[in-house]
């Protein structure tokens, strides 16, 4: 299975998703926030990234577009409470592989995982 970073500035909804992903036997990384997840990207090189949009210090579109410049083949889901048609548009622009909407149903989360979250 592959190694996944989830970024959320919520260390509750890390710790639920991380733990979810573990039971399942994926290999998790967290972050705090979009500048956090793009030296741990850099560090890790996760098979995919689990993105919140809105944090601190650097939200999850600006994280995203860093790490596409940085690497272009990278995965990353984005994740938002935000289902404005707007803010997924934007993400999928930027290079977002997928899109959940939080709270992230467990079942939705494994499949997105599984789909776009193996090793290439």
């Amino acid at each position: 299975m592959g190694k996944i970073l989830v970024v959320d500035d919520s260390a509750f909804a890390r710790m639920r998703t991380a733990k979810l992903l573990a039971d399942n036997g994926f290999e998790v990384e967290e972050a705090a926030n979009g500048a956090e997840a793009v030296r741990k990207y850099q560090q890790v090189r996760p098979t995919l990234v689990l993105m919140d949009i809105t944090m601190p210090v650097m939200d999850g579109l600006q994280a995203l577009r860093e790490i596409k410049r940085q690497d272009a083949s990278a995965r990353v889901v984005m994740c938002s409470a935000l289902g404005q048609k707007s803010v997924v548009l934007e993400a999928i622009k930027a290079g977002a592989v997928d899109f959940l909407v939080k709270p992230l149903q467990p079942q939705r989360l494994l499949d997105v995982v599984r789909k776009h979250g193996h090793a290439s």
